[in-house]
């Protein structure tokens, strides 16, 4: 009876002087642990309205909910007595572990954020970036996905896409394509120029706005080169490119505009 009386005792006391300090800190954990859900929620809430990337703000919503979670822990192992100083200085060490160790990855993911946030390009978009040339399908947290004109997957590492140059072809709705073609240094430049005017007039997928261009790039060589300037959508580029030079050279022909004829000169020194 002693021995229970005497554990009573004890049991009393240190409810009295840890219980207020217990019960605080579950009052503190649980009002805590809404006000954490919330500010997920409402960073959520605010990346959506930005029309941040679906992908982002899942991410950046979870980073924040343990984020403080893991504060509001530490916060209440303090309420209760328990020494925290160790568990940051343990904390701080493994993140720093863990970034040297993922630098590289770090670097992609960071990459990842910024073309998500400020959108340099979008997929479907036409772009070149790092020496590679072709349509975004896949815009990753890591990487960039690319399918080239040879149907040639290229997946180029976010860090690198972002820190250099990015040629978005697709962004400003049309492209100038630049085609040369020569003519005869006799030929009648007047009409060369209306009759390559007229096939990029009545060509389907040369835009009228901006007006098509052909103007005399260069004589010599024993030829007029002329500077083709028709403009295309980006799906249309290539069609443009290759069925103009056809069209306007069969157009010289019916027209009978006579093309460069190759000449060389020979010097003989005796």
């Amino acid at each position: 009876m002693e021995e229970a009386s005497g554990f009573l005792q004890k049991f009393l006391e240190w409810a009295e002087v840890f219980g207020p300090k217990l019960i605080g800190a579950i009052i503190v954990f649980v009002v805590g642990l809404y006000i954490v859900n919330y500010l997920s929620g409402m960073v959520s809430k605010v990346l959506n309205k930005r029309g941040i990337d679906v992908s982002l703000q899942s991410f950046f919503s979870s980073l924040v909910g343990v984020g403080l979670k893991v504060l509001l822990l530490i916060s209440v192992a303090g309420m209760l007595g328990i020494q925290t100083t160790s568990f940051i200085a343990v904390i701080g060490a493994l993140g720093l572990a863990v970034g040297l160790a993922l630098q590289g990855s770090l670097a992609n993911f960071a990459g990842g954020v910024l073309i998500l946030v400020f959108k340099p390009f979008k997929v479907g978009d036409l772009i070149e970036s790092n020496g590679q040339t072709g349509v975004v399908t896949e815009i990753q947290i890591f990487n960039t996905v690319l399918l080239t004109a040879e149907n040639k997957t290229v997946i180029l590492a976010n860090g690198a896409v972002s820190n250099n140059t990015i040629v978005n072809f697709t962004r400003h709705g049309n492209l100038r394509v630049d085609i040369t073609m020569a003519v005869a240094p006799d030929a009648d430049l007047t009409a060369a120029k209306s009759v390559a005017l007229k096939v990029l007039e009545d060509h389907e997928f040369v835009l009228k706005d901006p007006a098509p261009s052909v103007n005399v790039l260069k004589i010599a060589d024993g030829m007029v080169t002329l500077a083709i300037r028709p403009y295309a959508s980006p799906d249309h580029y290539w069609d443009v490119f290759f069925s103009i030079q056809e069209r306007v050279r069969d157009a010289f022909a019916n027209n009978k505009i006579a093309g460069p004829v190759p000449t060389r000169v020979i010097i003989n020194k005796t």
